[in-house]
């Protein structure tokens, strides 16, 4: 059987497409094999410092010392999965500590970025390291946030417009008596 040079060619061409499109497949495969890549976090922008009329306050526990609200503002869901905001404590003596945090719904972690000063900048945190969220009953306002108006399962519930709307609303995800 004789080759043509057009033969050669087509043989050619054939073969190259058919690598190229196993190529493309497996980059395909790889695009959704989430479980080998490692996760990201993205990098953070400190939002602008609190003012009382965006301030939306939730719900901790009976037993909490302090009031707690979140900036709606500063309500964010990053492409990296973590959903980020500022957060306003209140002791009872009238004292108010600000935060930027973040929280990881998929692994039930929170992080804290910064400390909100008095002048409205920001000061960073030196204790930036993931953190599991704490399920008891003293320092339970990550808890509240995560399972009331962020998280629905290891998932996040809906977009940061969602979250705020809740938070707005005072509409947790869950009855406050199954907390």
């Amino acid at each position: 059987m004789a080759h043509t040079p057009y033969s050669i060619a087509a043989a050619a061409a054939a073969l190259l497409a058919f690598a190229v499109t196993a190529h493309a497949q497996s980059r395909f495969e790889e695009d959704f094999d989430d479980k080998e890549k490692p996760w990201q976090e993205i990098a953070v922008q400190l939002p602008q410092a609190p003012k009382q009329e965006d301030l939306a306050s939730f719900y901790v526990s009976a037993t909490a010392t302090q009031s707690f609200a979140v900036d709606t503002k500063s309500v964010s869901v990053g492409t990296d999965g973590v959903i980020r905001y500022s957060l306003v404590a209140i002791s009872e003596a009238g004292a108010k500590n600000v935060s930027y945090e973040g929280i990881r719904c998929a692994t039930y972690e929170r992080k804290l970025y910064a400390f909100g000063r008095s002048d409205g900048s920001w000061s960073r945190s030196r204790k930036d390291q993931w953190e599991r969220i704490p399920a008891n009953a003293m320092n339970r306002q990550h808890a509240a946030l995560a399972k009331d108006f962020f998280c629905e399962e290891k998932s996040i519930a809906g977009t940061a417009d969602d979250i705020v709307r809740r938070l707005r609303q005072n509409r947790p995800l869950s009855p406050q008596g199954t907390r």
